[in-house]
């Protein structure tokens, strides 16, 4: 369904920003230190005579889960036609104009990169990443290093067009850095170049920490190898309320380049209405595929919903509704809505129905939250529960819906409930152009 990006306040983005940086180049040592890649890469490398041996071709960092500031490894330099590991350690001195060395003695064997070592300039420099903070999908424009914890370390990006245009120019300005610019490395998610891995530290638990709306919008932006690494970095849950959240051709286009199994997967976890009205977008082959490969009661579930015409009462309805008999007590209902609390905002009552499943009426979600738990749900039971049949067309439920003053409708079929239908599915379908509206769930 369409949804209307999430924007952060800009004045909010700045703040966030602005206080990760201070964090870092309040420090006075960091903030002198502070190097550009861009500005640093092909400068001489010197011996301790002072005399040129090479050029710099990229800087090596080690990546860690308990490190926001990755260390620099190594060097690579470029001697004749030779490209030259040189270990941090036999580093005497790193600054924005040189690189000098402590020893004479050079490793000539090719370079060949360890497991948890990214190349700056290789995998980093003009490469997606998240700005976790900011909830957006920035370009690294260039990258910057400081001494600080000991260590030489990767501590911000730029992903301003000012770094890009400073690059570009005469070499004198490269180096030139603007910490003002700078955003905080602790606060970026990167990928790895080559799976498509989110390169989670610190910010793993930010990343899971955001809404799902605000996960479709990194979704939507991300390449298909970044985003395919952001959705494994997520529990399948999160995932596909992200995916739910999602443009409708961006959704599309993301169950297409998924591998079956991980599309398989992500629809299980989605709601049946949205799963049925994502695969509604697929070709035929590749719904049988998908619904082959998922578990076989809830590919039934999707499958029967796909049998309705989407401009349908059917078509658009959730199975995930809550039923009760008669002589139930309210401390059985509460102990089966407590099992599905994932589905509280699907729930805005109960069902009643008889021995035969026939639909009997409602118990209101609030006479049930006041209710001794000894009460029979017979004693509750509502008879203004508003029906439809399947095949009913949406201009039909939306009148019944507007008229009611409800929050839900019900979907029967031979008088029993098969599905139910949320108000807020009603605008999206008559109205996709406003966007993913979403009324409030009320005790009602």
């Amino acid at each position: 369904m369409a949804r209307k990006p999430t924007l952060l306040n800009p004045r909010r983005i700045r703040s966030l920003r602005e206080s990760r940086s201070q964090r870092l180049l309040t420090i006075k040592s960091i903030r002198e230190s502070i190097i550009s890649f861009a500005g640093i890469s092909g400068k001489p490398v010197m011996n301790q005579n002072g005399s040129e041996i090479g050029r710099i071709v990229d800087v090596v960092v080690r990546w860690s889960q308990d490190a926001d500031y990755p260390p620099v490894t190594g060097i690579l330099v470029k001697i004749g036609r030779r490209l030259t590991f040189v270990d941090i350690e036999r580093v005497e001195t790193f600054t924005r104009e040189s690189v000098v060395l402590s020893s004479a003695k050079l490793d000539l064997r090719d370079f060949s990169q360890r497991p948890g070592e990214v190349l700056l300039g290789k995998e980093i420099l003009d490469h997606q990443l998240v700005d976790v903070d900011g909830v957006q999908v920035l370009r690294a424009a260039d990258v910057f290093l400081a001494h600080a914890l000991g260590r030489l370390r990767l501590v911000g990006v730029d992903v301003s067009m000012h770094s890009l245009l400073r690059r570009l120019g005469p070499s004198k300005f490269r180096s030139t850095a603007t910490p003002e610019k700078v955003l905080d490395w602790a606060a970026v998610a990167p990928f790895d170049e080559h799976t498509g891995a989110v390169r989670l530290r610190g910010s793993q638990q930010a990343i899971k920490r955001l809404r799902p709306s605000q996960l479709a919008d990194l979704l939507e932006d991300l390449g298909r190898t970044e985003r395919q690494g952001l959705l494994s970095a997520l529990d399948l849950e999160t995932a596909a309320d992200a995916v739910e959240e999602m443009e409708r051709e961006e959704r599309e286009a993301l169950l297409r380049e998924s591998e079956p199994e991980v599309a398989a997967d992500l629809v299980s976890y989605m709601e049946p209405d949205e799963a049925a009205e994502a695969l509604r977008d697929l070709d035929e082959d590749e719904r049988d595929e998908i619904l082959a490969l998922m578990e076989p009661d809830a590919a039934l579930t999707i499958g029967n919903l796909l049998e309705f015409r989407a401009d349908t009462a059917g078509g658009v309805m959730t199975t995930m509704f809550v039923k009760a008999l008669p002589d139930e007590t309210v401390g059985d209902v509460k102990l089966l809505l407590g099992s599905q609390r994932e589905h509280k905002e699907e729930i805005d009552g109960v069902l009643v129905v008889d021995e035969e499943g026939l639909l009997v009426g409602e118990a209101s979600l609030f006479d049930l939250a006041l209710a001794a738990d000894e009460t029979l749900v017979s004693e509750l039971i509502t008879h203004d529960s508003t029906v439809v049949e399947p095949d009913a067309p949406l201009d039909e439920v939306a009148e019944k819906l507007i008229g009611s003053r409800r929050f839900s409708i019900v979907v029967v079929a031979d008088h029993r409930p098969i599905g139910r239908i949320l108000a807020d599915d009603i605008i999206d379908a008559l109205s996709p152009e406003r966007g993913r509206f979403h009324f409030p769930r009320l005790l009602s």
